[in-house]
């Protein structure tokens, strides 16, 4: 059983590469915010402040599409921890850009455990 744990960890991890924009969003009822880091977690760029409308998921995706220009990035990973239910529009939006999702468990979103873990 930890044999296949472990493997499907090591997958996870090497889906993050070095051409890979990490985006990271706080979840609200109206207004979200996003965060670029590379593979290693160091920040690219100022954070995305956006609405959970056709605007602001719009202006998400140039966001994502200026960053993945300026630090030579090729994939994006968009990383939210699901709360209630306010990020199913953004995520049947970020289907239909074809961005991978990924739900982040909310007892791993603290900085550091994410570091530890």
């Amino acid at each position: 059983m930890k044999y296949k744990q472990k493997q499907k960890t090591n997958q996870r991890i090497e889906q993050i590469t070095e051409s890979t924009l990490v985006v990271g969003a706080d979840i609200a009822k109206e207004t979200h915010v996003a965060r670029g880091v590379d593979f290693r977690g160091l920040e690219l760029g100022k954070d995305c402040v956006f609405n959970n409308d056709q605007a602001g998921l719009l202006k998400l995706v140039s966001w994502m599409k200026e960053l993945k220009r300026q630090h030579a990035k090729t994939d994006v990973i968009f990383a939210i921890e699901p709360t209630g239910h306010y990020w199913f529009t953004l995520a049947e939006f970020l289907e239909n850009e074809g961005i991978k999702l990924v739900i982040v468990n909310p007892h791993h979103v603290n900085s550091k455990e994410l570091e530890d873990n």
